[in-house]
């Protein structure tokens, strides 16, 4: 099993995705020999998981049934066990397209975090490509290691426990990208420079205050970066719904005329929103959600001149 590569059946040793519902799942290291509780019962890995292909609908001992996926960055990202504040796929999504990545490129990641961000970064530059990843926190950068052989992805990233923005990344002048995620970004700049290729490449930095943005900004034009401009991801969800509209009583004398009254049976034939004899007009309409997931932070992208 790899996240980087699909593979068909459950091994042991596999991390998997226990999957209950949209709003309810979960990893699991699949062992032989071991059970799985849930609310539908037990999981058996030894007769329930191993050798079953990915997608399985598997029947716990309750009677009731879940689904086991083959993991993903996204999965991962939704499900991995946190021990920082991590990026969301709304946010990954729009880094990997602004700074350009693909397949053999190279990236220096600090810090590492819970490895949401890491995983979609060694998915896209696989399989010539490599990460390397600085983690200031020792704890921290050991587990990430281990989760990274885990997810047989050890081959393409490197872990560095070291404070980057005194040490650097460990590399010079072969970087296509840069990404800073940490609470004072500006001093991590000129490292950040130096480990970027010799021109056109490409740096983000997250940051949840927009002080520390203004900061930022300064620091990259101060050492040379152009094309900075900062940017905020909020999505906003709505639903088809049919809303009904009450037709305005515009008065005796737009009834008497033909081009501003409102005539419900031409509407009618020619296929438009229905109407009703209580003097309303009903059709499809996108209404927004009243609720909406607010601000998680800027993102401030700049090109090495």
């Amino acid at each position: 099993m790899s996240f980087i590569e699909y593979g068909d059946t459950i091994k042991d040793g596999d991390t998997a995705i226990v999957f209950l519902g949209h709003e309810s799942m979960f990893p699991v290291k699949v062992q032989h020999g071991t059970v799985t509780q849930t609310k539908y019962g037990v999981i058996r890995h030894s007769m329930d998981l191993i050798g079953k292909k990915y997608g399985s609908k598997v029947t716990c001992s309750k009677g009731g049934w879940v689904f086991i996926l083959h993991p993903t960055p996204e999965l991962w990202t939704m499900n991995l066990p946190h021990r920082t504040q991590i990026l969301y796929s709304t946010d990954i999504s729009i880094i990997t397209m602004m700074l350009e990545l693909k397949p053999g490129s190279i990236v220096c990641e600090s810090g590492t975090g819970s490895g949401s961000l890491s995983h979609a970064l060694i998915r896209t530059v696989a399989p010539t490509g490599h990460l390397y990843t600085v983690e200031f926190h020792q704890q921290r950068a050991e587990k990430a290691r281990e989760e990274f052989q885990e997810h047989g992805v050890e081959h393409l990233v490197t872990v560095t426990n070291q404070d980057v923005c005194k040490n650097g990344f460990g590399v010079s002048d072969i970087a296509d990208a840069v990404f800073l995620d940490i609470p004072s970004p500006w001093e991590a700049i000129g490292h950040a420079k130096s480990a970027l290729k010799a021109e056109g490449g490409r740096i983000c930095s997250f940051s949840p205050c927009i002080e520390q943005v203004q900061r930022t900004c300064l620091a990259l034009e101060e050492y040379g970066f152009t094309e900075i401009n900062t940017l905020e991801i909020l999505p906003r969800v709505y639903n088809v719904r049919t809303i009904s509209l009450q037709i305005p009583d515009l008065g005796k004398a737009a009834e008497n005329d033909s081009s501003i009254g409102f005539d419900s049976s031409s509407l009618s034939n020619q296929g438009s929103p229905c109407t009703n004899l209580q003097g309303s007009v009903q059709f499809k309409s996108g209404v927004p959600v009243r609720e909406m997931v607010g601000h998680t932070g800027y993102l401030t992208f700049a090109t090495k001149s």
